[in-house]
């Protein structure tokens, strides 16, 4: 998935850019439809540890930056509650991706599901990411 709707836009140009921990370490969303969520991480030197693979704090920014971007979709405001992550295999190629899909979507809690695989297309870790709604999201307007 490597695209979204407009009206989307705003929400992915907020996520990405900025001085937010997520896009500075390089976790990237790349794409959001319905509830779901859709994103990208580079493998890089500093993403690695140093036995050489993906650090596990890495996998984890992507996750957590895509499942609350997910989350967002919903139209309210987020934070993460409760995660958890099952680590399966050392990341192989030049990217890893995620994707975060809607377990439950409570008036409060909303419960996403991450699977995370690499260039090669294997499975590398899966999660479970819960959220607390703390209000409305509005997206930024464009000046």
């Amino acid at each position: 998935m490597d695209s979204c709707s407009n009206e989307y836009s705003a929400m992915l140009e907020r996520v990405n850019s900025g001085p937010y921990f997520g896009p500075k370490s390089g976790a990237i969303v790349t794409a959001v439809e319905g509830n779901a969520a859709w994103g990208e991480l580079e493998i890089r030197a500093d993403t690695r540890n140093p036995m050489g693979v993906v650090h596990g704090g890495a996998l984890f920014t992507l996750a957590d930056t895509v499942a609350g971007t997910a989350a967002f979709t919903t139209g309210r405001t987020c934070v993460t509650l409760d995660s958890s992550m099952q680590f399966l295999s050392a990341a192989r190629g030049e990217k890893i991706f995620c994707l975060a899909k809607p377990k439950k979507i409570g008036r409060t809690i909303l419960v996403y599901d991450i699977t995370i695989t690499d260039s090669e297309e294997r499975l590398v870790a899966t999660g479970i990411f819960t959220f607390y709604a703390t209000g409305t999201y509005s997206s930024p307007q464009k000046a």
